[in-house]
């Protein structure tokens, strides 16, 4: 593994070298590039016969001409996106209701996802069904991430020709948001991208400010034979956001009172805090096959290395929080007592390193399937800087373990059919399960139908386990169970509609609840639900067409059994889209306009704590029964997707009671433009 990391760092540090050379000469040589432009090169030209320069011309130029026609003749097929999985998709330049939905700082769908005021900040999950479980402890701090690109949200490319795509999306306040992407092929067998996703947004509240960066650099690589193939990549993330805390009296927003139209008017709970979640990743999948040539049976030896970093911080300035105006202003702790009195500032920080290895065999038989055997070893350290003691409790600066873990794999991939099954277990004293069914089946090229069964005992994430503050309340050490999740999952995707079902059953489930007795504290803390909790979600959307216009629907019924409340989601949940497509101009662009409904029914969503970067069970307030009307007017011009949409613009005639948290208001009305552009060199 090191070799071939070292090779990627003495590729990357050939081409430095070569193009600062370059450029040292070109300085250097500059004053007799000057000398033979005004001296030599004109008596050169007259020494040229005029017919020989003319041929020389056209052939350059016929040169150029064929490069360009052999780079326009490259169909859209070559322009391929490539998961962690291998699982391969195709550019698409095209304009639909889709690319509306996704067309966000997430780059995704967000269906299910409740946005804070301000870009860049976290979501509140209305979809339980949205989780992901993974069995391997870890770091925590699970608001902060919904950003921050994981393992699987890399992408690694093939193109014929290099391929640039900018995403340009405007703000709610003094600033931009820019998603840029180049690849490239050198070869046709090795490619490399880089990007960078930035995002700077003042916000419309006090204190609200988000500024984040997602770097990407990936490489992709495999033999003239095919016998080896890797994918390799590193990922610098950083993400900050001021934390206001919410606003401190709800009255001033839902009484509709001109005053507190300007929102920096009206008061939060916190002025100066802020959180920073910073993360570093290097990762390497490679494979060999042992065989010579590629045959009905095959055997490959696998490695898969993920070396991560991250670090969380929290700040705040100012202790107290005031709510009220001179003279009647009351000063209070929103997060309880500090530990000692020399603490005059909060300053945490949270670190973690990780190092997985899986190293695997894979017995190919191009009848049967493939048929994998792995182990796996996992290395991590979650610490802080010392150890710290607090009423006479000492609490240790980190816990770090090492987990070993055997399992193996067999993957179906034939005609209509698509299977997967995958178990491992743990070997070390941190015991854990994990096995993972799926199957599909492709009924012709309009249906399809998918199911999926996981079982999984999880280890806690660390930051359940252990914790550190300058605050008194937010410092813990736990021991807790696995938690046991049990899911099976359905999916029908027809030509007459697309539905899917889960049903989930927790055991010993893990989260946060506040326990402060005084109005306007949080004393935020984990728990260990002993009961069992059902959940059942029912999924259906389904597009209505007539000629020019359609109807775009997606509904999700959500239903949890248990015996206090734990697990809050609204029972109901729905998008509708209304909107127009034509072509105008003489079909030079393609437009689509529209108006989009969101809707969730009330409920007694999660609270979000800044401290620990997590939300937590609340029971005091409920949000939801509010209309978002979004009107939107998009087009395509080849292969440049320009989006306008006034969000929210029922928000000044339905009523102020429109929130995204118990304390936390959803964003005004507001117009934001912006583009998506493809180029295809």
């Amino acid at each position: 593994m090191a070799v071939f990391f070292l090779l990627y760092i003495m590729i990357c540090c050939w081409c430095s070298y070569k193009t600062f050379v370059y450029f040292c000469c070109f300085q250097f040589n500059m004053r007799k590039l000057y000398f033979l432009v005004l001296f030599i090169f004109p008596i050169f030209l007259l020494a040229q016969e005029k017919g020989k320069e003319d041929k020389r011309k056209s052939l350059v130029k016929t040169a150029e001409q064929k490069a360009k026609e052999q780079a326009q003749k490259a169909p859209y097929t070559a322009y391929k996106i490539i998961s962690v999985d291998r699982d391969t998709t195709l550019v698409d330049t095209t304009l639909s209701i889709k690319k509306e939905y996704d067309y966000n700082y997430l780059r995704k769908d967000i269906f299910g996802l409740m946005p804070f005021p301000n870009e860049g900040q976290t979501y509140n999950t209305l979809d339980f069904g949205l989780n992901e479980f993974n069995p391997y402890p870890e770091f925590g701090f699970k608001a902060k991430h919904f950003n921050y690109l994981d393992v699987k949200d890399i992408k690694y490319y093939s193109v014929a020709t290099p391929l640039t795509e900018l995403y340009f999306k405007t703000v709610m306040e003094q600033g931009q948001n820019v998603d840029a992407l180049i690849t490239m092929n050198t070869s046709e067998r090795f490619n490399f991208s880089i990007a960078f996703k930035g995002l700077r947004s003042l916000g419309k509240y006090i204190n609200q400010l988000s500024s984040t960066g997602n770097f990407r650099f990936t490489v992709s690589y495999y033999t003239k034979n095919k016998k080896y193939y890797s994918n390799f990549h590193y990922t610098g993330q950083d993400l900050l956001n001021g934390e206001n805390g919410g606003l401190t009296t709800l009255q001033d927003f839902e009484s509709e009172d001109q005053a507190f139209v300007n929102r920096p008017r009206l008061q939060v709970f916190l002025t100066d805090a802020k959180s920073f979640l910073k993360g570093k990743r290097f990762f390497l999948d490679h494979s060999f096959r042992i065989n010579s040539k590629d045959a009905s049976n095959n055997l490959y030896i696998t490695h898969q290395l993920n070396y991560e970093h991250k670090f969380f911080e929290y700040n705040q300035a100012t202790l107290n929080s005031q709510i009220g105006t001179a003279p009647n202003v009351v000063e209070f702790k929103r997060f309880g007592d500090v530990t000692s009195a020399s603490v005059t500032s909060i300053n945490d920080h949270s670190r973690y390193d990780r190092l997985y290895n899986k190293v695997g065999a894979i017995f190919e038989n191009k009848t049967l399937g493939k048929f994998q055997f792995f182990i796996e070893n996992f290395n991590y350290k979650y610490f802080y800087k010392l150890v710290q003691t607090v009423d006479g409790f000492t609490y240790p600066n980190q816990i770090k373990a090492t987990i070993n873990s055997i399992g193996g794999q067999y993957e179906y991939r034939k005609n209509k059919w698509n299977g997967k099954v995958l178990l491992s277990n743990s070997i070390s004293t941190q015991a854990f399960r994990n096995f993972d069914a799926t199957l599909d089946y492709k009924i012709n090229d309009k249906n399809a139908i998918a199911f999926q069964y996981q079982n999984i005992s999880k280890l806690p994430n660390l930051n359940y386990i252990l914790n550190q503050s300058s605050f008194k309340s937010y410092n813990w050490l736990n021991s807790f169970n696995n938690e046991k999740i049990n899911t099976f999952k359905v999916a029908a995707n027809t030509q007459w509609v697309k539905a899917s079902a889960q049903f989930t059953n927790l055991n010993d489930y893990l989260y946060f609840q506040d326990k402060a007795q005084i109005t306007n504290q949080q004393l935020v803390a984990p728990h260990q639900y002993a009961s069992t909790i059902n959940y059942l979600s029912i999924n259906v959307a389904k597009e209505f067409k007539y000629k020019k216009w359609a109807l775009d629907n997606t509904f999700l019924y959500q239903q949890v059994t248990q015996k206090e409340a734990i697990l809050n989601v609204p029972d109901l949940t729905f998008r509708s889209t209304v909107y127009f497509s034509t072509d105008v101009f003489k079909k030079a662009m393609f437009l689509q306009t529209g108006i989009t409904i969101n809707y969730f029914t009330k409920y007694f969503a999660n609270d979000y704590n800044p401290i620990i970067g997590e939300f937590f069970v609340q029971n005091q307030k409920q949000i939801g029964d509010f209309p978002l009307l979004d009107f939107f007017v998009n087009a395509r011009v080849k292969q440049t997707r320009i989006y306008l949409k006034a969000e929210h613009f029922n928000s000044s005639f339905t009523g102020n009671t429109y929130y995204s948290a118990p304390n936390i208001p959803f964003h005004d009305f507001m117009i934001r433009f912006g583009l998506v552009w493809n180029f295809f060199q």
